[in-house]
């Protein structure tokens, strides 16, 4: 990303009413301190979506134009990301119709971070079509994705690169004394 021009970030956030309780607000309070003491003020926009559905997903992306997305809530054993229907219940969304909504906006997105349990199955759909894409191999717990957050966002904040930055959203997990460090992974989109 060039280090002059204003990076967006998206961050999504999803917690069905039929599924446990998540530190949602947490996290985005986290990511939201970390953005407000970057080196460079003003260089991240932060816009959030909450009790996010299906639908609302493709008009933010249009509405506010991000280079980064974060989204954050469950995933299941099956690689699908659990977004809310109507009535805040889960609607689940499989990896295959993830990723080729993400191939639309190969042009726009430049990483897509899934703080989500089992999300490594759709981080490698995604990651045929977007530059970085961090999922979950495993259920992962909050203060681990909270961490994981944060450091990510702390990196990015110091004018750190994606992949720079996911290093220290592991590390971040570490110090934190969680031995859930290995669970975020990194695709890198290969380049032709």
């Amino acid at each position: 990303m060039n280090s002059d021009m204003l990076v967006k970030i998206l961050f999504l956030a999803a917690d069905p009413s039929d599924a446990s309780r998540l530190r949602l607000g947490q996290e985005l309070r986290d990511i939201k301190e970390r953005l407000r003491i970057a080196k460079e003020p003003g260089k991240y926009q932060l816009e959030q979506l909450n009790s996010v559905r299906v639908a609302d997903i493709t008009q933010a992306i249009f509405d506010f134009d991000p280079q980064i997305i974060h989204f954050s809530g469950h995933g299941t054993n099956q690689g699908e990301l659990c977004f809310e229907n109507e009535v805040g219940q889960i609607q689940l969304v499989k990896p295959d119709a993830l990723a080729a909504m993400f191939e639309l906006f190969l042009k726009q997105v430049n990483c897509v971070l899934l703080n989500a349990c089992y999300s490594e199955i759709q981080a490698m759909a995604i990651a045929e079509h977007i530059p970085y894409v961090i999922g979950m191999n495993d259920a992962i717990g909050d203060k681990a994705a909270i961490a994981f957050a944060v450091g990510f966002y702390k990196a990015l904040a110091a004018n750190r690169g994606v992949e720079e930055a996911y290093k220290f959203g592991c590390v971040e997990i570490r110090l934190q004394g969680i031995a859930e460090h290995l669970k975020p992974v990194l695709y890198v989109k290969k380049k032709l």
